[in-house]
Order: C-alpha cells, then sequence, then structure tokens
C-alpha cells in the first residue's frame, strides 16, 4: 500500500496538466509539462560507472496565466556512479527552445533519483543561465520507464527510457544591471 501510495503522489507532481499548472516563485516564473526521451550511454547496467544521458523533451509551458507556448528541450549531462536504479549526481545542460523564438539555457548542478515499482523518479536541480527566465531557479522532474525490460540492467543494459516531463522556473529574476 505504501508503494502504491508514494508512486501515486510522485506521478501527480509529474502530470498536472499544463493549463492548470501556475507559475511559481515570483516575476519571470513559469512551468512545462510534456514528455520526454533519454539515451544513456554506455547503457544502464547494475555496476556503477559514469554514464552520459542525452535527452528530448515536448514541453507545453505556461509563461503567463493563461499564455501556454509548446517547446522543445534538449538535455545532455552525465551522471557519475550511475547505474539501473539512480543517475547520481547528474549535472549539464538543458537547451529550451520556444515556439514564441524565446530560448532558456539552464545550466544543471545536482540530481536526485529514486526507482519505485519499475520508475525512475529523476530530477535535477540549477539554474537559467541565459535567456527567458535568466537567474531563476529550475527543477525538472521525470517519471521514466525503461524502453527494454527491466532484467537487460544485467546484460546488454538499458540504452533509453521514456516518461512524463515537468520543468519549474521560479524565484526572483535580478535587475539587469545587477551585480
Amino acid at each position: 500500500m505504501a508503494l502504491s501510495s508514494l508512486v501515486l503522489v510522485g506521478s501527480s507532481l509529474i502530470w498536472a496538466p499544463a493549463g492548470h499548472a501556475h507559475p511559481g516563485g515570483g516575476e519571470g516564473g513559469f512551468v512545462c509539462t510534456g514528455t520526454n526521451e533519454a539515451r544513456y550511454d554506455p547503457p544502464l547496467t547494475f555496476t556503477p560507472g559514469t554514464v552520459h544521458v542525452q535527452g528530448r523533451a515536448r514541453y507545453t509551458c505556461t509563461i503567463a496565466p493563461g499564455r501556454n507556448v509548446p517547446a522543445d528541450g534538449s538535455l545532455d549531462v552525465t551522471a557519475p556512479e550511475s547505474a539501473c536504479n539512480a543517475l547520481t549526481g547528474a549535472g549539464g545542460t538543458e537547451t529550451v527552445r520556444y515556439a514564441d523564438g524565446a530560448r532558456s539555457l539552464i545550466v544543471y548542478a545536482g540530481s536526485t533519483t529514486a526507482r519505485v515499482a519499475g520508475v525512475l523518479f529523476t530530477t535535477l536541480h540549477g539554474r537559467i543561465a541565459q535567456g527567458r527566465g535568466e537567474g531563476l531557479s529550475a527543477r525538472r522532474s521525470a517519471a521514466l520507464l525503461p524502453g527494454q525490460l527491466p532484467t537487460d540492467c544485467l546484460a546488454p543494459g538499458i540504452r533509453e527510457s521514456n516518461g512524463q516531463v515537468q520543468l519549474e522556473a521560479t524565484g526572483m529574476t535580478r535587475p539587469s544591471n545587477a551585480p
């Protein structure tokens, strides 16, 4: 029962419809929800090692009350000491390109993960370095299912996963003349 509750709580955080999401935190905050495809090189196994993760996200972003914009995200992170059950210490970048012509460059400095009932819940933490939301804190949460059987962790390894993703940008932006 507790396991089912954890999965339900985690999934409800990820799958909030974009039309009902509210930009958080303060001036310039926004929320994006959508789908994510991730590829792992080398494939994830039970033996920990450094893994390069490339992801593609298709978002719908609520950038202002009642204003939704489609966007595409391109994720590139490295996760040292990672295995099938966790992507440990992942850091890297994501570039989000919005349909209205804007762009965000997000730098992720760390991550947390948990695998529950075969679903990998991953959260990346960082800051928007350039573009829309510059200076805001960023949190990217994903609930991912492997594209292969879980037994593939033994051999040949998990090469990809797919699932739901949510990107939140919160906080106050700095004035352009701030140091």
